[in-house]
């Protein structure tokens, strides 16, 4: 993988972890899969993938609205279209909500729908709720099972009467987390319109995946819109929604970190970085190994020999004072030295957002927002610093 020279440029001019979203690619992935949608069918970009203020600006002129989860999600998702959905709200974030005109809210359960009723009833509105049902079975694998099985999200069957102060337009079906077989992800569509009859919103939410494998894998988006068409064809009265996250942010998004140290301990071969999994928990949380390139440094200031691994087969770890802490296993590389930078690729999904950025308080990273030309009004670079009220605020 070879870095964009933006985004090499935005990591040299630091000496410390950042993170690094590149917005023009972001912009040009969002507006290129939400023109192959069809008509009836929108796009709302699942805020807990990645809710950067710059991502959300570079995002909101394109996509329909905003998938949220939170009170602290609404907060962000202000002034825009919004879909509310989780299984744990609270009642002061219902009435939030729906002061603030949410275009749907999700209910999980049947008490889930009685409070809801019972919040706008108090307010005196009648909001749109989608129903999420845990489908019995499901076509769609990925990381995480959502229906077909036992979990916290949906509810096995539909209540028989519907309480007042609703109106229950449709069905909320999102199945799996980071599904990568897109004809398979196109029959669970065609499933959910047929079951959702004779309401008129589908919702199957998100979980299009991202190969972290460097196996040469995709979710094809091209094949699965002009699949979406003919569905929709044969459903003239329902709509469609999509809540795509990580599909549409992670390839836009890159961690980058100082090498401190480079070690071999029982036979294997280790890279100790500056940073670690409370910046970037992904691969940890998954055990996995992320795909990264190293980027080399030609600096070296101490009066000493600079140690240099290598043609070795490279474990990258943080650092925290566990090991759990393994961010990539077993990648050769061809070198690898102290004052080199590790670049994780795919990062801008489901990565600081994650982490527990608190643990031994080490400081947080940077973060750098690459503009579109036309904001470029000072540096290439928009830096967020270490001390910005986001990093304050978690």
């Amino acid at each position: 993988m070879s870095l964009p020279d933006c985004v090499t440029a935005a990591i040299r001019a630091r000496s410390w972890p950042v993170y690094v979203y590149d917005l023009p690619d972001l912009i040009t992935r969002a507006r290129t899969m939400v023109a192959a949608l069809p008509a009836r069918c929108r796009l709302f970009y699942a805020m807990k993938a990645n809710s950067h203020p710059a991502v959300l600006a570079a995002l909101a002129p394109i996509v329909a609205g905003f998938e949220i989860a939170s009170g602290g999600e609404l907060a962000k998702a202000a002034g825009h279209p919004t879909i509310f959905n989780g299984p744990a709200k609270t009642d002061s974030e219902i009435a939030d909500a729906l002061s603030a005109g949410v275009e749907f809210l999700n209910a999980e359960s049947p008490h889930d729908l009685d409070r809801i009723s019972h919040v706008a009833g108090r307010l005196g509105v009648r909001p749109r709720v989608l129903l999420r049902l845990n489908a019995p079975s499901t076509v769609l694998r990925g990381t995480h099972q959502m229906a077909g099985t036992a979990t916290q999200f949906g509810m096995d069957s539909l209540p028989h009467t519907f309480p007042p102060h609703v109106d229950v337009a449709g069905l909320h079906l999102h199945a799996v987390s980071n599904n990568l077989d897109t004809a398979a992800h196109l029959q669970y569509v065609a499933q959910c319109l047929a079951l959702a009859r004779p309401m008129r919103v589908v919702n199957i939410g998100g979980g299009f995946g991202v190969d972290y494998s460097g196996a040469g894998a995709h979710f094809d988006w091209g094949s699965f819109t002009r699949g979406l068409h003919v569905l929709l064809a044969a459903h003239p009265d329902m709509e469609l929604i999509l809540e795509p996250g990580r599909l549409l942010t992670a390839a836009s998004g890159y961690y980058a970190a100082p090498v401190l140290d480079v070690k071999v301990t029982h036979g294997v071969a280790f890279a100790v970085l500056r940073g670690g999994s409370h910046h970037f928990r992904l691969p940890a949380a998954m055990r996995w190994s992320h795909p990264f390139v190293v980027l080399p440094v030609e600096t070296w200031d101490y009066p000493f020999a600079r140690p240099v691994l290598r043609d070795t087969r490279l474990t990258v770890v943080g650092e925290l004072c566990t090991t759990s802490d393994t961010l990539a296993r077993d990648v050769p590389v061809s070198q690898i030295r102290p004052g080199d930078i590790i670049v994780f690729h795919l990062a801008g999904a489901y990565a600081w957002e994650i982490s527990h950025h608190h643990f031994l308080s080490h400081p947080p990273p940077k973060i750098v927002a690459i503009r579109p030309q036309r904001d470029q009004n000072r540096d290439p670079a928009d830096n967020t610093p270490d001390n910005s009220e986001e990093h304050q605020s978690l």
